[in-house]
């Protein structure tokens, strides 16, 4: 994956090299489920930066494996990382991986440039 903290200039600024469109792909593809979606807005919304895989599954109506299922895509993206306290796993997101998602696609920087 390129570089997150240099990553990448809007799409309508210029195109995506091959090695930048590889590297994101990944996490925009994580970002098309639902679930995922729904995972990522209820691990980044936490006050304190971080939340307990037991909280994030009494969220949902599916079943634990499911959930799991998903939160390893998330992390195989690089938009979360986790660690194990005890018998249970915390989860926060990953700014610098979702700031270059969100720059990639911040077309209103360029259109207040003069686009």
């Amino acid at each position: 994956m390129p570089d997150p903290s240099t990553c990448c200039a809007p799409l309508t600024d210029q195109a995506l090299t091959d090695e930048a469109a590889t590297g994101l792909a990944p996490g925009f593809k994580a970002l098309g489920d639902p679930v995922r979606l729904r995972l990522l807005s209820l691990i980044a919304s936490q006050a304190d930066g971080e939340v307990c895989v037991c909280d994030l599954t009494e969220a949902f109506t599916l079943t634990g494996p499911t959930i799991s299922h998903h939160l390893k895509v998330l992390r195989e993206a690089g938009l979360i990382d986790c660690e194990r306290r005890g018998t249970w796993v915390y989860y926060w997101i990953v700014p610098t991986r979702l700031a270059a998602l969100s720059r990639l696609l911040d077309v209103a920087a360029a259109a207040g440039a003069g686009r």
